[in-house]
């Protein structure tokens, strides 16, 4: 019994000894290995002698921690000269099928396909992967915390000179704690993970900005901030059509076409390209780009993006510039210009506009010929600031459009500020003269007026005032303009310039006629002062759209510091030559900080819609993206698209949308009527104003089973255009030709 005794002390302690030096063992082991938990197990499948696929599940943490959304991805490793498939697989195959139902708390499970590449075999088009591929995907866990078990098996399908089905069995463990990041996993997997198509333009680097296609052809047109090398393009079209590789055109400028002739289709002879939704995958060597949308008419697409229809024809072929074609542009801008003259947005500067003209009765025909040209050189000088800062824009990679810069808050505060200004000078508290020679020289070609530079500056803030809304044939000339290159842009916008200045330029022409103009005397007093008060209405309106960019608050402190240079301006008017430039420089202080107050604002949702809570009744937000569906589903859908800087806009609103027929019309069952608020800049908006050809608003457009590509109307609505166009577009019958016209004639 002793011996027994005395003998169990010893045993334990080697029995413990011995525990201890396995289970410091397996830790060294464990150490020395591969995290299991983040990688499966390869399965293997022999396609051929000496020929082995390989597939696994890998994941980028070795535990799920707390992750709702778990990075992973399917690994396959191909022989050389063998091949596997993308998600739309070209003239043959089919893409990877991964089936993971006999997973352990896994809820699903997101698969995606990095850029693929194209095999031409003797003239079979196959799209797909070789050499090793790594397919992203995320694992959802039904409880979050929980140990994931993610099993099951993929259904590939192999090919070399013969192809082969592979089907794999997979499996994949993670277990419960810190989800630690496996280094080496996650690598791989982040580095297919950015060859997967991005639908974000900025992030490619180029855009698909024009599809269009009828029963024989597809032809999509791209723009790019960088030259594109070897563009590729995967089409996924309906059921039945299948596309040639596209032959790819310069169209210069940045712009490129790529046309795909139609090589299958439908059964049905009377099926076409027009109408249907495809989704787009342009890659151009690491640069990949997914676009889905509807393929409109040829005829829809903008002059420059016109379809070449010899596929062997050059990119000069394409040139729009060398062609008739542009000289009709450059009338139409110039038309336009002249137009703009007469539009509602030009209100607010009717008392510019109007200025413009007193004073000149009785003056020499020289000195009314040298005032009006001024005007009209203020007005084209403007023109070209607009088209260069558009051009910088473009070549920064920032979307541009017509009177984009009301979508700014420091722009409308500059705005008030310059407004304050001049109302200012209209009540006689300060005079605008040029410097040393060139004032003496202004004021005796003035005949011992003001001078020059009042007319010139009444011309150039005359313009910028008057660009917020489009115009007929405006919206022709500036799409043309803007999806084109600088010089198409400085053309079409100085030509809009001369038609805006016509007005001017032909009192210049024919000076006597401003000679039946009353002589100045007394009664200019009483005119200026009602031309400052609409100027101060103008300054009150732009205030009014600054609320709704930003707040209150920064309203009150751009219109307070707006008082306060009034108030400055009236001090330097009335103090001594010693205190003079003090005033001049506290006005220029106050002035600057007005302008820089709206910076101080956070924009929150700035690049958002601005005002969904007030959509009228039977309103719905826009949402460009369900239009093919609605159609689709028979119905009938009505795009407004409108800001409260656009006075067009709001004018259309009270006479025609506001009009009880048209709304009776678009509170029906059938019809869905879409608003767009682009007061704030919107992506959203933008792209698909530019999608249509338009850049800038109002815009107003009907989609439906009559007409699925849309019947865009014209900027100045009548009650009888929008009744009309409803009807057509709600008879899945009617033929559109005709019908769908541009937004400018």
């Amino acid at each position: 019994m002793t011996k027994r005794r005395a003998a169990r002390p010893g045993r334990h302690w080697i029995s413990t000894a011995i525990g201890a030096g396995f289970a410091a063992l397996a830790v060294l082991c464990a150490a020395a290995l591969p995290a299991a938990a983040a990688t499966g197990a390869w399965g293997r499948v022999e396609v051929a002698p000496d020929a082995v696929v390989e597939v696994r599940l890998i994941a980028s943490v070795d535990a799920v921690g707390d992750l709702a959304a778990i990075p992973a991805g399917l690994q396959v490793r191909l022989p050389e000269h063998w091949k596997t498939y993308w998600r739309a697989p070209g003239d043959a195959g089919y893409p990877p099928d991964l089936d993971l139902a006999a997973s352990v708390n896994l809820a699903g499970q997101t698969l995606q396909f990095p850029a693929p590449h194209r095999f031409t075999v003797l003239d079979i088009d196959t799209i797909g992967y070789e050499g090793e591929v790594v397919f992203p995907l995320t694992l959802e866990p039904e409880t979050v915390g929980n140990s994931l078990l993610a099993r099951g098996e993929v259904n590939l399908l192999v090919c070399s000179e013969i192809c082969v089905p592979a089907r794999v069995p997979l499996s994949l463990v993670l277990p419960q704690g810190p989800a630690d990041a496996d280094a080496d996993a996650a690598h791989l997997i982040d580095r297919f993970a950015d060859q997967v198509p991005t639908a974000d333009a900025a992030r490619a680097g180029f855009a698909v900005v024009g599809v269009a296609g009828n029963a024989d052809g597809l032809h999509v047109v791209l723009a790019s901030t960088v030259p594109l090398d070897a563009p590729d393009l995967f089409v996924e079209a309906p059921q039945g059509w299948a596309f040639a590789p596209p032959v790819v055109h310069d169209l210069g400028n940045g712009r490129m076409a790529l046309n795909l002739a139609v090589t299958q289709r439908p059964i049905d002879p009377d099926r076409t390209l027009t109408g249907a939704p495809v989704t787009l995958t342009v890659v151009d060597g690491p640069r990949a780009l997914e676009f889905s949308g509807t393929v409109a008419r040829p005829t829809d697409l903008a002059p420059s993006d016109a379809v070449i229809t010899d596929p062997a024809a050059g990119a000069a072929a394409a040139d729009p510039a060398d062609s008739p074609s542009w000289l009709g542009l450059l009338g139409i801008a110039l038309f336009g210009g002249l137009i703009l003259n007469l539009m509602p947005c030009v209100l607010p500067v009717l008392s510019i506009k109007l200025f413009s003209v007193i004073g000149h009765g009785g003056r020499t025909p020289a000195a009314v010929r040298a005032g009006f040209l001024a005007s009209a050189a203020g007005v084209i000088a403007s023109f070209w600031v607009l088209a260069l800062g558009l051009i910088a824009l473009q070549a920064a990679g920032a979307g541009v459009g017509w009177g984009i810069q009301f979508q700014q808050p420091a722009f409308l505060a500059a705005m008030v500020v310059v407004l304050a200004a001049f109302a200012c000078n209209l009540l006689g508290l300060y005079e605008i003269r040029l410097p040393g020679a060139l004032g003496d020289r202004a004021g005796r070609m003035g005949d011992g007026h003001d001078g020059l530079a009042g007319p010139f500056l009444t011309g150039a803030f005359a313009t910028v005032l008057a660009t917020p809304c489009s115009a007929p044939f405006v919206g022709t000339a500036v799409a043309f303009a803007l999806s084109r290159g600088p010089l198409e842009i400085l053309a079409i916008f100085t030509a809009l310039a001369v038609g805006l200045a016509a007005p001017y330029l032909l009192v210049a022409a024919f000076p006597h006629l401003a000679a039946r103009l009353p002589r100045p005397g007394r009664w200019m007093v009483w005119v200026k002062l009602v031309m400052a008060v609409a100027l101060a209405a103008t300054a009150a309106w732009l205030l009014s759209i600054l609320a709704v960019q930003t707040s209150p608050l920064i309203v009150a402190a751009v219109a307070g510091l707006s008082l306060l240079l009034g108030a400055a301006l009236w001090l330097r008017g009335h103090s001594g030559p010693r205190l003079r430039p003090a005033g001049t420089l506290a006005a220029l202080a106050l002035a600057a900080a007005a302008i820089a107050v709206p910076e101080a604002h956070d924009p929150g949702d700035a690049d958002g819609p601005s005002r969904l809570a007030d959509l009228p009744t039977g309103w719905q937000r826009f949402q460009p993206e369900t239009i093919a569906a609605q159609v689709a589903a028979g119905r009938t859908v009505f795009v407004d698209l409108t800001a409260d800087w656009c006075l067009t806009c709001q004018v259309n609103k009270a006479l025609v949308l506001d009009d009880r027929a048209v709304a009776d019309r678009l509170a029906g069952e059938t019809i869905t009527a879409m608003r767009g608020d682009w007061t704030r800049p919107d992506p959203e908006i933008a792209r698909f104003l530019a999608d249509h050809g338009r850049y800038g608003i109002p815009f107003n457009g009907v989609w439906g089973p009559g007409a699925p590509d849309g019947i865009l109307l014209p900027e100045l609505l009548t009650v009888d255009d929008v009744l009309a166009a409803l009807d057509a577009a709600s008879t899945a019958a009617t033929q559109q030709a005709g019908l769908s016209r541009p937004a400018s004639p």
